[in-house]
């Protein structure tokens, strides 16, 4: 909106292009949904709202000394109830204003810092801001810039839920983007059609939790979850695109598939196989094929777990606390069936409610051991692989300082109760062993395209819990 002496202009308004985040609302909010009015009603209660608009008049609910707004989160008074949180704020004879959604309900108004919409909101408005403030230099320039947001908008938060706020970045492929769809089957995730070389990048990330306790009554668990990512830069307002996941010869099954919601068929089989049913001989266990239309941006074509027989580092921890000082040992195994080849690897070994390092003597079989800054940190680097034998080993004594504010403390790690915490990244490699077939990659529009496949095993909360104190949480054994 622009303020022009006593007359207020609507320059822009887009709220009505997502009705599917009206339907989200009113589903979070409930009986506290509160509609949102035409644009001239909303911008007549904004402007009041903001006090642009019958400033000279006392009105309680808004001009009141109990009522002191400290941010830019307002609620605007409508017919039909009190909009909250409406973001507003002025630049440059501009007021920039949003709507976000808030996925609960609205009574009691939950803490703006729970609202994750306020700061995409935000985001996206200062992204304008920049936009309609570089080289602005007249009104006829404003103008065209305005004609051209609705369109950079279509990119910037095709369905309502922001996926770039650089607006300006996106200024320059505005030409190849078309407003309004020339075909009718576009559907409404595909927000613009691409223009150029075809290409399909896909990558599997797959990340593993881990908890192992070393004892006899307390049993080890581990998880795998991944996701696929995939950008399709493909002609056509509704390019066809099936791929398949494989797995190696008596590899463990995918399970918990949830698809993205523009896979157009899928084999119910895929769907129904469960971590939380034990495996048979009937389980689903691919190829995994998934024909869908892709949207224009990235995107997780879906997300599945695994039960895999093994972690991929197997390792043991034992603190003892002698006199004045801790006896550490730190054992870890790569199993023979994970690749050798990390790009980094290393432990970490923090001591908590304790003062900082005074004395470390320490013995390692490999790697590296570095003392941190603030000395409450061991970090062993392991680095890219493993010896032959794939085991390494720490032993230590540590001794400590007096204790200050600067040091870390944890209510849950008391005593000789800690644990050592693993980070890694193994690139072109999967636990599960899952992959692209590229050759199986079909695509159903004008051109070869260039298909680039990638995989990676990332850690992810992977402890090793002392073996000579109690651990933090006890499994039933099996």
């Amino acid at each position: 909106w622009k303020k022009r002496r006593s007359i207020k202009m609507l320059l822009f308004s887009c709220h009505r292009r997502y009705p599917t985040v009206e339907i989200r609302a009113e589903t979070f909010n409930g009986s506290t949904h509160v509609p949102v009015p035409s644009d001239s009603a909303f911008l007549k209660a904004l402007l009041f709202e903001l006090r642009l608009v019958d400033d000279h008049i006392f009105v309680e609910h808004r001009d009141t000394c109990t009522r002191i707004n400290h941010s830019s989160v307002y609620s605007v008074r409508t017919e039909g109830g009190d909009l909250w949180p409406v973001l507003a704020f002025q630049k440059s004879g501009l007021i920039y204003a949003c709507l976000p959604l808030v996925e609960e309900s609205l009574e009691p108004r939950p803490p703006l810092l729970t609202v994750s919409g306020l700061s995409q909101g935000l985001a996206l408005l200062l992204g304008i801001v920049e936009y309609l403030s570089s080289s602005r230099k007249n009104e006829a320039e404003l103008s065209a810039k305005i004609g051209q947001l609705r369109t950079l908008l279509l990119q910037a938060c095709p369905l309502g839920t922001p996926l770039n706020t650089n607006i300006r970045s996106l200024n320059s492929s505005s030409d190849d983007i078309q407003e309004v769809p020339t075909d009718e089957n576009q559907p409404a995730w595909r927000s613009n059609t691409y223009k150029g070389k075809p290409q399909v990048n896909v990558s599997i990330t797959e990340k593993v939790k881990c908890m192992q306790y070393d004892k006899r009554d307390v049993v080890d668990t581990w998880q795998v979850y991944g996701a696929v990512n995939c950008k399709c830069d493909i002609e056509g307002s509704a390019p066809n695109v099936t791929l398949s996941l494989n797995l190696p010869t008596n590899g463990p099954p995918l399970q918990d598939i949830v698809v993205h919601h523009c896979v157009t068929s899928v084999d119910p089989a895929m769907l129904m196989s469960s971590s939380v049913e034990p495996l048979d001989d009937s389980v689903y266990n691919g190829p995994y094929k998934f024909p869908f239309i892709p949207p224009s941006d990235s995107f997780n074509l879906c997300y599945y777990t695994s039960q895999v027989p093994v972690p991929p580092i197997l390792g043991c921890y034992q603190l003892l606390e002698e006199e004045s000082q801790l006896k550490i040992t730190v054992n870890l195994k790569l199993h023979e069936s994970i690749k050798n080849s990390f790009e980094y690897c290393e432990a970490r070994i923090p001591f908590f409610n304790r003062g900082p390092i005074a004395q470390l003597e320490y013995k390692i079989s490999y790697g590296q051991l570095d003392l941190s800054r603030e000395k409450s940190l061991l970090v062993w680097v392991i680095g890219q692989k493993f010896p032959k034998s794939l085991e390494v080993s720490l032993t230590g004594t540590v001794s400590f300082g007096t204790a200050g504010k600067e040091h870390p403390t944890d209510y849950v790690c008391t005593g000789n109760t800690a644990y050592v915490k693993l980070y890694f990244r193994i690139p072109d490699f999967t636990l599960t062993g899952c992959y692209v077939d590229q050759h199986s990659l079909q695509i159903f529009a004008p051109g070869k395209p260039k298909v680039t496949a990638s995989r990676e095993l990332i850690s992810s909360d992977y402890y090793l819990w002392n073996s000579k104190a109690p651990a933090p949480i006890l499994y039933k054994t099996l």
